[in-house]
């Protein structure tokens, strides 16, 4: 049986599978989305499909909503081509919980699936309907960046600027801009624009990179002064803060191959030419937490009701700090980095490991918790609890550092560059520190590209990774004498940790702990274990 909207009658086969399936007409549904949209989605990848997605799928489910989601894709075409429209739009939700079992749903929630620059006039029109509510996004942190870390344009957001918003413009932010155009020039209807990308403050970069193409088309001709009034009134257009949380790792071999046992066909994964992996399933852990600034101008789904924490900014913020910065993205990242030098493929693998997992508890309970705010909807003990002793150590979650190594020189100001803000600011002995600068110095020695034993290691892909490791190409592992003070420089940049750490004692500890990862085999697990005292 394969996975399309047709095969949604075969009920007594997914009954048989242990397979849920939509108790409303995904077709009707799909029609009504179609002609009167209420929710428009860029960024089409496993985060939205089993997640996203799922919620307004649970609205359809419990009679609360009439009309789904129109999913669309800015970066990789593929997805749409590949995934998407073979199996008309649907999903195959499975859930991997701790003691083995699975939970599989088929996700039916989007209407329809769009290429950003193919797809520009049908986007327009959903930009021109009244009814619109929401624009949400899982576009990545960098989806938002409309410069590069020299402060200059990117190439592509500068031919979207020169051509203007009517000639079909690619970057994210572009294409947002461009359509928010048409909605004040049609109808100037209220919107919420809503960024659920794992980033902090992310409401603020979304309306950042609308805003920055917005005023260099307004300077341009290409638009007045009234749209930058309209999309600066909060009345208007709204870009509320979230806080997003759940694993949804590649798809896994395993769970593909389950699925075909139970008799579910052309489910392979396929690897895009941007190196997305994706399959018509996605494989995902249970917990999830959404946490949303509840400021929406022309109204929205009844989200509470399917579980979304729906709040104000101040309490979205607290929430978001206490994972982003101390409960679980400075863990990811630390034992990544270290996982990839220890030759680790899972990160449920690495929870055996005493040195790692002694490394993560120190980052966390010691040096985190301290200075987080209790958000008051969630407690961060008990938060920080289920990550170290049911999230990460899961055995079904076939999660690879690697993967989260991704990207690490856009999180290290966050994941560990406010820590140290934040002792600084209440007057805390940076030299209590040991986790935050060991996971800094881990960072660094994995942009070498060399393992524990000496091995060459690839080095997960990274906008900064050619400057990087050009500003390191002096440094050889093994030869600890080659190193000249290298980091200093990477050290100082505030664009990537948030503060110049060559200002505090925290940079001669870091380059101490640095050389030591240099010493030839074995020295990452050596280190480790001086510093934890394991």
């Amino acid at each position: 049986m394969r996975l399309n909207r047709q095969a949604l009658r075969e009920t007594s086969f997914w009954n048989a599978a242990g397979v849920k399936t939509p108790r409303y007409d995904a077709a009707e549904m799909a029609e009504k989305t179609r002609s009167s949209p209420i929710w428009l989605h860029f960024g089409a990848g496993n985060i939205f499909r089993g997640f996203i997605a799922g919620l307004q799928h649970r609205l359809l489910n419990e009679g609360l909503s009439d009309r789904g989601i129109v999913a669309a894709e800015t970066f990789d075409y593929e997805i749409i081509d590949k995934i998407f429209a073979p199996h008309d739009h649907l999903a195959l939700n499975v859930l991997l919980n701790p003691d083995a079992t699975t939970s599989c749903e088929i996700i039916a929630s989007v209407a329809e699936s769009l290429k950003g620059g193919v797809h520009f006039q049908r986007l327009r029109e959903i930009f021109r309907s009244p009814g619109l509510q929401l624009i949400s996004f899982t576009v990545t942190e960098k989806g938002y960046a409309i410069t590069g870390s020299d402060g200059e344009l990117l190439p592509q957001v500068k031919d979207d600027i020169r051509n203007g918003p009517a000639n079909s413009p690619r970057h994210a932010m572009a294409i947002t801009a461009a359509l928010l155009l048409e909605r004040y020039t049609s109808c100037a209807k209220p919107l919420a624009l809503v960024s659920m990308d794992n980033c902090s403050r992310n409401g603020e970069k979304l309306k950042q990179g609308v805003l920055g193409v917005a005023r260099e088309w307004c300077g341009s001709g290409f638009a007045d002064s009234g749209f930058i009034a309209w999309l600066e009134d909060e009345s208007k257009v709204s870009f509320p803060w979230t806080m997003i949380d759940k694993i949804t790792p590649r798809p896994a071999k395993a769970v593909e191959d389950m699925l075909a046992a139970k008799g579910i066909e052309g489910i392979a994964p396929v690897v895009t030419d941007k190196n997305t992996y994706i399959a018509a399933f996605v494989n995902a852990e249970r917990p999830q937490y959404l946490v949303v600034e509840d400021a929406f101008p022309n109204g929205r789904p009844p989200l509470e009701k399917a579980g979304v924490f729906m709040t104000d900014r101040e309490t979205v913020n607290k929430v978001e700090r206490m994972k982003v910065t101390a409960c679980l993205n400075p863990l990811h990242t630390a034992m990544s980095v270290y996982g990839c030098l220890l030759g680790y493929t899972l990160i449920c693998e690495e929870m055996k490991d005493a040195e790692i997992v002694a490394l993560i508890r120190r980052l966390g309970y010691d040096e985190g918790l301290p200075v987080v705010i209790d958000p008051g909807i969630l407690s961060p003990r008990a938060f920080l609890d289920e990550v170290v002793n049911e999230r990460l150590p899961n055995p079904f979650m076939p999660d690879d550092p690697r993967r989260i190594a991704t990207d690490t020189s856009q999180k290290v100001g966050i994941r560990f560059g406010e820590t140290i803000k934040s002792y600084m600011a209440e007057g805390r002995g940076l030299e209590t520190l040991i986790a935050v600068p060991l996971s800094i110095a881990g960072w660094f020695r994995y942009l070498l590209g060399v393992n524990d034993n000496g091995e060459p290691m690839e080095v997960s892909s990274d906008p900064l990774k050619a400057e990087l490791q050009a500003a390191l190409s002096g440094v050889v592992w093994n030869e600890p004498s080659r190193y000249k003070n290298q980091l200093r420089g990477i050290l100082s940049n505030k664009n990537i940790f948030g503060l110049d750490l060559t200002e505090t004692l925290l940079a001669d500890r870091i380059e101490e702990m640095f050389v030591k990862l240099l010493h030839g085999p074995g020295s990452a697990r050596k280190v480790l274990k001086a510093y934890l005292k394991v």
